[in-house]
């Protein structure tokens, strides 16, 4: 017998469970459908985020950068410690619980907020009179009738053509994050988010760490400026970066594996390493959600087709998230998720692209928010642009973390901020003011007449805005 909902969201990521909430909130009859499991074959709602990315590579970051604080800066500190050791069973271990603490936080907030879930794989069954019917496969198979679906299925790690992942030689993020014991010698393919964070918590941990990117810039969607701050800075930490490869052949057979490859110069070499973690992009999820059935349109790349508003060719089924256009960021489908269940109730949900924040949480973080340096020259837009150096900020002294600078970019004639770009330490917490600033149409000048406490970070911001009329107090 068929159970009959209001809104029915298929997928429990960030985009999926946040959509299911804002519904029930709304006052609709709600449903959410997940599938993932965890170790015991319970529900585990959160997606890719809360399982096998955002979440438990933080956690894995943080116990890392710990570590090598202890080893290379508590001195600095007049902190002294003997035979210091990391036990990389228990480290793991810390994420895994925190990964538990998340899933549980999930099916809480459904159960406060009366939405009602499904532990299961969601997929189209058929259109039926005044909406669709859903088939939720798992321990007990489940027909739910809706009269809106929001499909918010996310994202796969993408394989190379070729290279199937296995998860113990050749590994997504997934594997990647359950690493049982520091390799001695890791490769990574991809110098984007997932490379750069892997790579450093291992590279933390002692294994030797060669990152191949095939691109010939490192970090192309950074500003350059930024890009190349924090590229010297991986650098001088150990990280070993080849741009502009060209990745020839990958062998697993004996006990590593062996990546062939041409670098920038065309020289064919082969690199030699125990695992390879394979970070080059992420495809959208549609596998078992037979779309067919309804005729719901895919485009080429797989993505869900979608408008402005994330509606489908199909009336009452929207979709958000990895599986549509745009950014593949778990705030971001939070925010369609959210703008998709206030359109549902007729209200005007909104989602900025433009007011989209990035972060990299590697040490030094790098964040940014609006457009770089070379768009706006490309565009032919005239700018100005102004930089302040963590070197010269007295908490980031104290902090021992001086790295990296602030950066503005505003236009010429309206002082309107185009842009901000931050590499250093706290850059995703700093980050946000100019979110909002930009929000708002401030100016470089609005943020160069705010009080910000001292001694803070969030002075280099000010800094970097007063820099944008040449006009900095402290450099």
């Amino acid at each position: 017998m068929s159970k009959n909902f209001d809104v029915v969201v298929i997928g429990g990521g960030p985009g999926g469970y946040i959509a299911a909430i804002r519904a029930a909130q709304l006052g609709f009859n709600t449903a959410c459908i997940d599938e993932w499991q965890n170790d015991k074959g319970g529900p585990a709602p959160g997606g890719t985020c809360t399982n096998v990315g955002c979440i438990p590579s933080k956690a894995l970051l943080q116990s890392s950068e710990h570590f090598e604080h202890a080893a290379k800066h508590f001195g600095d500190h007049g902190i002294s410690l003997e035979n210091l050791q990391i036990d990389v069973a228990k480290m793991v271990g810390r994420k895994d619980s925190v990964v538990k603490q998340n899933n549980d936080g999930i099916l809480y907030l459904f159960k406060k907020n009366k939405v009602t879930f499904f532990h299961g794989r969601g997929s189209f069954g058929k259109a039926v009179e005044g909406g669709y019917e859903i088939s939720v496969a798992g321990k007990t198979a489940e027909t739910l009738t809706a009269k809106n679906v929001i499909v918010a299925t996310g994202s796969n790690a993408r394989a190379l053509p070729g290279v199937p992942f296995d998860e113990q030689k050749i590994l997504s993020n997934d594997g990647a994050l359950r690493i049982g014991a520091t390799p001695k010698k890791l490769g990574v393919i991809g110098a984007g988010v997932i490379g750069l964070e892997m790579g450093s918590v291992w590279r933390r941990l002692g294994a030797d760490v060669t990152i191949l990117e095939g691109l010939p810039v490192f970090l192309g969607a950074a500003d350059e400026q930024i890009a190349k701050e924090a590229h010297k800075a991986f650098t001088k930490q150990g990280l070993k970066i080849e741009l502009g490869v060209k990745v020839n052949a990958i062998s697993t057979e004996g006990e590593g594996v062996s990546i062939a490859y041409a670098d920038a110069k065309g020289a064919e070499r082969t690199l030699a390493v125990d695992k390879l973690i394979v970070s080059i992009g992420r495809v959208p999820n549609t596998i078992g959600l037979n779309p067919e059935a309804v005729g719901l349109q895919l485009d080429e790349r797989g993505a869900i087709v979608v408008d402005a508003e994330c509606r489908t060719n199909l009336p009452g089924v929207w979709a958000v998230g990895d599986v549509v256009r745009g950014p593949m960021l778990a705030h971001k489908a939070e925010e369609e998720g959210v703008a998709v269940a206030e359109r549902i109730a007729g209200q005007h949900g909104h989602v900025n692209f433009d007011t989209i924040p990035w972060v990299i949480y590697t040490s030094p973080e790098i964040a940014w928010v609006g457009q770089t340096e070379q768009a706006l020259k490309a565009a032919g837009r005239a700018y100005k642009a102004g930089t302040f150096p963590f070197l010269a900020n007295g908490r980031a002294r104290a902090l021992g973390d001086t790295t990296g600078m602030v950066k503005f970019l505003a236009d010429a004639q309206t002082d309107e901020i185009l842009g901000v770009h931050i590499v250093g330490p706290m850059a995703s917490e700093l980050i946000s003011e100019a979110v909002v600033a930009m929000e708002f149409k401030a100016s470089a000048e609005d943020i160069a007449r705010i009080c910000h406490a001292h001694p803070s970070l969030s002075e280099a911001t000010k800094e970097a805005a007063l820099a944008v009329d040449k006009r900095t107090l402290n450099f």
